[in-house]
C-alpha cells in the first residue's frame, strides 16, 4: 500500500444510491491517518476498504450536513470500541459545536480513548508535525463549511555524486544535513530542492477565495462537483460547484492529480464529469471518483 494514499468511501451528495455511499475520504499520510467528512455508512465502508479505527489519527469535517457529518457517531464510538491507542484529534467549525456534541454523545458507550475536540474558527494553520501542515480555508456554502490543506515541508534531496566528489559520506553526511555546512561544503552544493507534497479536500462550496487558495499547486485535490454545467444555476443556488468549475479552479491552481466526487442522484453517466473537466481545459490526472477507490498521491515533483 501505497505510503500516501487516498481511499475513497463514498461519493454522493445528499442522497445515496445503490452504487453510492454517503461521503467518506480516509487520507493515510505516512504514518498518520485522515477521515475526511464520515456520513452514512461510514463505518462499514471503512470495513470493505480495510481501514481499521486505529489507523484514524484526525477526523476532519467540512461542515454539518447529515451526508458529511451523520458517520461521526459511529466512528467515535468504534475508535472507543477498538480502544485505540493514540489520541485523536477533530476538527469542524465551531458554529456546529452542538452538533458535534449530540453526535458524540448520540447513544451510551464507554469512552476509552483521549478525542481533542479542535474545532474551527477562522482561516489558518490547525496544527503542525515534522511531516506536515494542516491548514484551513472558509468555503461558501448556506452554513458555515471549511475545506483542508495538507503541506508538507520543503527540503533537500542528497547527491551521490556530488557528496562523493567532494569527499563526504558516512556520518558526515547527516552532519552537513544538520548544520548546512561541513569543511567549506555547503548544503546546496551537494543537494536539490525538494517540494514538498500537497493535499487539499475541498467539499459543498461555491466559487470562491477559499477554494483557490486550497487547490493551489496541490499534488492531488479532493473537490465537490456535484453538478453538470448545464445546472450552473443550480449549483449556486445551493452552494456547489459544478464539474466545469472545479476543473477550471484545478487547471488554474496547476493541480497534478484531480478528483472529483459528490455527484448528484440526478446523474446515471459518471463519463459526463470526465467530459466537462476536460472541456473546461484541465490536462493532469483526472479520477472520476468511485466507492471504495483508491488513489496514490502523485510521485513527488522534481
Amino acid at each position: 500500500m501505497s505510503p500516501r494514499e487516498l481511499v475513497v468511501l463514498g461519493t454522493a451528495s445528499q442522497v445515496p444510491t445503490r452504487h453510492r455511499n454517503h461521503n467518506g475520504y480516509f487520507l493515510r499520510w505516512g504514518s498518520e491517518g485522515f477521515l475526511f467528512d464520515p456520513g452514512e455508512g461510514t463505518q462499514r465502508q471503512m470495513l470493505r476498504a480495510g481501514i481499521a479505527a486505529h489507523d484514524i489519527h484526525r477526523l476532519c469535517v467540512t461542515h454539518f450536513h447529515g451526508d458529511h457529518s451523520l458517520g461521526l457517531a459511529g466512528v467515535i464510538q468504534r475508535i472507543n470500541l477498538d480502544r485505540v491507542p493514540h489520541p485523536v484529534t477533530a476538527h469542524y467549525p465551531a458554529s456546529g459545536q452542538h452538533f458535534f456534541e449530540r453526535l458524540r454523545y448520540a447513544t451510551a458507550y464507554r469512552e476509552t480513548v483521549r478525542l481533542t475536540e479542535a474545532p474551527v474558527t477562522a482561516d489558518g494553520t490547525l496544527a503542525t508535525t515534522a511531516s506536515y501542515t494542516l491548514e484551513t480555508r472558509k468555503l461558501s456554502h448556506p452554513v458555515e463549511s471549511y475545506g483542508y490543506r495538507i503541506v508538507e515541508p520543503d527540503s533537500r534531496r542528497m547527491l551521490p555524486g556530488r557528496l562523493a566528489a567532494h569527499g563526504i559520506k558516512g556520518p558526515d553526511v547527516g552532519r552537513l544535513q544538520r548544520d548546512g555546512a561541513l569543511h567549506g561544503v555547503t548544503l546546496a552544493q551537494v543537494s536539490e530542492h525538494r517540494p514538498g507534497q500537497r493535499f487539499a479536500f475541498v467539499m459543498d462550496t461555491r466559487l470562491c477565495e477559499g477554494v483557490h487558495a486550497l487547490a493551489q499547486d496541490c499534488d492531488l485535490l479532493v473537490i465537490e462537483s456535484t453538478f453538470l454545467d448545464e445546472d450552473v444555476r443550480l449549483a449556486t443556488d445551493h452552494g456547489h460547484l459544478t464539474a466545469g468549475q472545479a476543473a477550471t479552479v484545478a487547471r488554474d491552481a496547476g493541480v497534478r492529480h484531480l478528483v472529483l466526487t459528490h455527484f448528484s442522484q440526478r446523474y446515471s453517466d459518471p463519463a459526463q464529469f470526465e467530459r466537462q473537466a476536460r472541456a473546461a481545459g484541465y490536462e493532469g490526472e483526472l479520477t472520476v471518483a468511485s466507492d471504495l477507490a483508491r488513489v496514490p498521491l502523485p510521485a513527488r515533483r522534481t
